[in-house]
């Protein structure tokens, strides 16, 4: 009993010891051990104050958190919905709209397997609404090779012009408004512009659509006329009406799929694509070839590449599947079959036609036009970058100001008929020259004849004339055309009409009327080639 009263004691003692309210006096961590005896042992803290009972109280937490991660990324998209929501019988319209065409939204959605895990990151890291994740659905059905009637392009369906703006780049090899992550990053910047504006997000896409000035002035108009000035009640054209609606139904769709008789296809919680570095440049069908994908699957992820080569010094990275990144960079390592590149960049040095630069490329003028998007009845104008076949002694692949700053661009030919005038009294070489606006040498080659020769009067001169620089009752009467006909300028030589049937036709370089055309006797012109 002794032994069991002495233990009890021991610990009340203990009890009394760890017990004590805020004013108990408890040694301070920055001094020295207090109540240390010589031998270094601690003694005993009795509290000095009475003992309080322990009250009940309440936790408080802004938010709760959820420790499970998102099952798919439809879940992590909900999880980062921020915007008011609209909800108007056009809201209720394209709902309809969408859940009555489960095919259209299925290619949608599956289409958009390769790039929404890196957008919703990329929003998240802005923390942006994810809602915003959704918006190409509505752009370009997350289409990266979609082009509007209004030359808008990409996911993110930019302009030319708003593309320059933020750095997307556009020349004859690329297309940054095209490309995954430079476009994403762009329409990003932009959305984020464009809510530091308005201020509401709302108003923030119609701007996106409709343009912010076109927003300002209608939210201005609004001000002057004492009218609220939110998204609905503003003043726009209809499809800036339909466009916060739109975004607003498949938020809605993706938040609650049954609802709507809806399913999802799964998409997980994973990044699609991985970067890879590009060293050398290298043929679209080699890079798939060597990632071990199909070749429609890296032109998804590359759509940036409108060319059959990627040009390192401009594409310094490409996007592969992620698991295909390895064994890109392992086969890249290890290729040893010849040139990584076939194809390079030609800068043209002087204008010519077609056929001359077919002829110098050593492709076939088909295979130019094809390759290039050469229209017809085109030159190719000086400084132009054209690509080409790259020979087995060219070593050096394409210089970065060349990929940087790479262009196209033509000027209308001449075309030209043969076409006969008399001759009056003293007409010579010159003056029939001087009559239709051309060189005495070219007069003098055509009719063979030396340039200060003199014709006799009726006699048939031969000249080639652009197709509508003459009226046609006064071809081969003699007769100077009227003034202002004399010669077509190079908007006047782009023909939009055909030739009479049986008339002799050749192409001349409207800069250049000295590459004429040379008729076989008894047979039609043909061109002149260097």
């Amino acid at each position: 009993m002794k032994l069991i009263a002495a233990t009890c004691l021991a610990g009340s003692l203990v009890l009394a010891g760890c017990a004590g309210t805020n004013n108990s006096s408890t040694p301070s961590s920055s001094s020295p051990k207090a109540g240390a005896t010589a031998g270094g042992s601690a003694s005993p803290v009795y509290p000095r104050d009475a003992l309080s009972p322990l009250a009940s109280s309440q936790a408080h937490s802004q938010s709760v958190v959820t420790l499970a991660p998102p099952a798919d990324m439809w879940d992590r998209i909900r999880r980062g919905f921020k915007m008011p929501d609209l909800d108007n019988d056009l809201v209720r319209d394209r709902e309809q709209w969408y859940a009555s065409r489960p095919d259209y939204i299925q290619r949608m959605t599956e289409r958009s397997n390769k790039y929404i895990f890196h957008i919703v990151e990329e929003l998240e890291r802005r923390n942006m609404p994810t809602e915003l994740a959704l918006l190409p659905y509505i752009e370009s059905a997350f289409n990266p090779q979609a082009i509007s009637s209004a030359r808008a392009a990409g996911m993110w369906q930019f302009m030319p012009a708003t593309g320059t703006d933020f750095d997307l780049k556009q020349n004859i090899f690329r297309d940054d408004r095209r490309d995954v992550v430079a476009s994403t990053r762009a329409a990003l910047d932009y959305l984020q512009k464009l809510y530091g504006m308005f201020g509401d997000w709302q108003l923030a896409l119609a701007a996106y659509n409709w343009g912010e000035g076109s927003v300002s002035r209608a939210i201005a108009k609004n001000q002057r006329l004492g009218l609220p000035t939110t998204y609905s009640d503003l003043t726009m054209p209809a499809e800036t009406r339909m466009y916060v609606p739109k975004l607003q139904a498949v938020k809605n769709i993706v938040a609650n799929p049954q609802a709507f008789n809806t399913e999802l296809p799964l998409i997980a919680n994973h990044p699609y694509f991985q970067t890879v570095s590009l060293t050398r440049d290298l043929d679209v069908e080699l890079a798939a070839k060597l990632a071990d994908v199909r070749l429609e699957d890296f032109r998804a992820l590359n759509p940036a590449a409108h060319k059959p080569v990627l040009i390192a010094a401009g594409t310094p990275q490409i996007l592969l599947p992620w698991d295909n990144a390895a064994v890109f960079q392992r086969n890249f390592d290890a290729y040893a079959q010849g040139q990584y590149a076939s194809w390079t960049a030609w800068v043209v040095p002087n204008t010519m036609t077609v056929a001359d630069a077919a002829q110098r490329s050593g492709m076939s003028e088909a295979d130019l036009r094809a390759i290039n998007n050469v229209p017809p009845r085109m030159l190719i104008k000086a400084g132009s970058t054209l690509i080409v076949p790259r020979g087995a002694r060219v070593k050096e692949d394409v210089a970065a100001v060349v990929a940087d700053g790479g262009h196209l661009s033509f000027q209308p030919e001449i075309v030209t008929r043969r076409t006969t005038v008399k001759a009056g009294r003293a007409d010579s070489v010159a003056s029939i020259a001087r009559r239709y606006n051309l060189k005495p040498a070219n007069v003098a080659e055509w009719n063979d004849v030396k340039p200060n020769h003199a014709f006799k009067r009726g006699y048939s001169v031969v000249v080639y004339l652009p197709i509508r620089a003459t009226v046609a009752t006064r071809v081969g009467t003699g007769i100077p055309p009227a003034r202002g006909h004399a010669a077509a300028s190079s908007k006047q030589a782009a023909v939009r009409t055909a030739a009479p049937r049986g008339a002799n036709i050749a192409k001349v370089p409207a800069s250049s009327k000295q590459q004429v055309v040379r008729e076989k006797r008894g047979g039609a012109p043909a061109k002149k080639k260097r």
